[in-house]
Order: C-alpha cells, then structure tokens, then sequence
C-alpha cells in the first residue's frame, strides 16, 4: 500500500514546490492604479463617485488647480493619515506637478484597498483643458 502512495506523495510535493512563474513577480509589482492622458483624465472627471485630488504644495496650487480637485499636500506630515480618511470605495483621480507625488499616492492607495484609481501621466505641468 505504502508503495503505491509513495509516488502520488512525491508527485503532490513536487508539484507544490514548483518555482513562481519569472513574470510572477513583475506581476505582482506591477502598480494597481493606471496612468492617463491629459485627455483621458479629463474625460473622467464629473463622473459619479468620483474625487479629484491635487497633492501639490500649497505653494504650487497658489499658481492654479484643475476646478473641483481637492488639496492635499503630500508633503504635509499627516499625510499619510488624511489618506486613511478617503472613502475607498470612491474613483480617485490624482495629479501633482509632473506625476511622480500623485504616483506615489495612488501607491499608496491601492496598498490601502482602493480599487479605482487613477494618474494624470506628466502632471498638472500637462494638463491643457
């Protein structure tokens, strides 16, 4: 009987032992949020349920927003706490001066569990409504 089991044994392990898939890991790095044209950002703006946020300084916002978006400083040092008070189940559509900050927050809001987020690739620096 042992005999018999032995090899489906080995075969289980085996097979659960099996090295990920190379792409596996780029996979799972991959950020959750997507990238958008200027065009594409302001296609999905109005939309319901949904929240624009600029994470620029104060001092850039001074110089003009997108209307409707809603200031919060990345660099201010509760940060990170204003972002666990966001509504998760929102649509998130972030921006700041050239798009790394609001990469970054919309990092971070996927870590969180938000599903529908959304950067404005090149920043407000692109932007041309």
């Amino acid at each position: 009987m042992l005999q018999r089991l032995l090899p489906l044994l080995l075969l289980t392990f085996l097979c659960t032992c099996a090295p990920a898939p190379e792409n596996a890991a780029a996979q799972e790095a991959a950020p959750a949020y997507e990238d958008l044209t200027p065009a594409e950002f302001a296609e999905k703006i109005g939309a319901p349920n949904t929240v624009l946020l600029d994470v620029r300084t104060p001092a850039e916002t001074a110089k003009g927003i997108i209307p409707g978006a809603i200031e919060m400083d990345f660099r201010a040092p509760d940060f990170a706490e204003q972002v666990k008070q966001l509504d998760p189940t929102k649509t998130y559509l972030v921006y700041c001066a050239v798009g790394g900050r609001s990469g970054k927050t919309c990092g971070m809001l996927n870590d969180a569990g938000f599903a529908k987020v959304y950067n404005l690739k090149g920043g407000y620096s692109a932007w041309n409504p």
